[in-house]
């Protein structure tokens, strides 16, 4: 598959995984450019990015001098990207890029304009963790099912993909983690064709990194329900 495809990471404080999660999203050939947001990280990971960044063209830094959250990272990210199309990576390899060809692939048959992935579907691994996060999981995706008229079985997955000129079409207003039912809201609106495509999942632990809490799911709950409408 020739470049054609734009990544988008959020960063804050991934001084562990930063580069080996460069050189893994770097390493598939469809990737065109990655536009990496560093929003304040204040561990060292900045230093680690100014250096590979100057080692490869296709890396694009793109600094917030305040820690603004995951959705205006990646909002600044979308922003900046010129690829035919668009995906969301986050930075601590919980997800796997060597799975972008086949997230691609219903968009470049021409059959998708968005490819959202799923933890929950099909035979691809994923680690085994916290049970009440799983039941949240699939609760907040009903609610948004209920809310989208959508039949997803994983509304929070990280990884969806757009055909970027799509972007252009909604605005992210949510700072933090609200991002994922706030896009999932948006995009069944516009009436554009979107896809469900398996992928494989490796959580982090608190302990290893995890920044996700239980007042992520509050106001993902919030989220559905402000943004069912408008």
């Amino acid at each position: 598959m020739a470049p054609c495809l734009s990544v988008v990471i959020p960063v804050f404080n991934e001084k562990a995984t930063i580069e080996k999660s460069l050189a893994a999203v770097l390493s598939q050939p469809m990737v065109q450019e990655v536009v990496i947001v560093d929003d304040c990280s204040t561990d060292g990971t900045v230093e680690i990015l100014e250096r590979i960044c100057a080692e490869d063209p296709r890396l694009h830094l793109i600094r917030h001098k305040v820690n603004q959250g995951k959705g205006a990272a990646v909002s600044t990210g979308f922003q900046n990207v010129a690829g035919l199309y668009t995906i969301i990576q986050d930075a601590d390899l919980e997800y796997d890029p060597r799975e972008y060809g086949r997230l691609l692939q219903p968009l470049v048959d021409g059959d998708a304009d968005v490819v959202l992935g799923s933890r929950f579907i099909g035979g691809s691994s994923h680690r085994v963790l916290y049970f009440w996060h799983s039941v949240g999981n699939k609760l907040l995706t009903l609610l948004s099912n209920m809310a989208t008229n959508l039949n997803l079985t994983d509304m929070e997955c990280c990884y969806k993909v757009f055909k970027t000129d799509l972007l252009k079409r909604f605005r992210i207003e949510e700072p933090r983690f609200g991002i994922e039912p706030e896009i999932v809201a948006k995009v069944s609106r516009l009436g554009v064709r979107i896809y469900e495509v398996a992928v494989s999942y490796r959580g982090r632990t608190y302990e290893e990194g995890k920044k996700i809490t239980w007042k992520d799911g509050v106001r993902a709950l919030i989220c559905i329900a402000k943004y069912r409408f408008g």
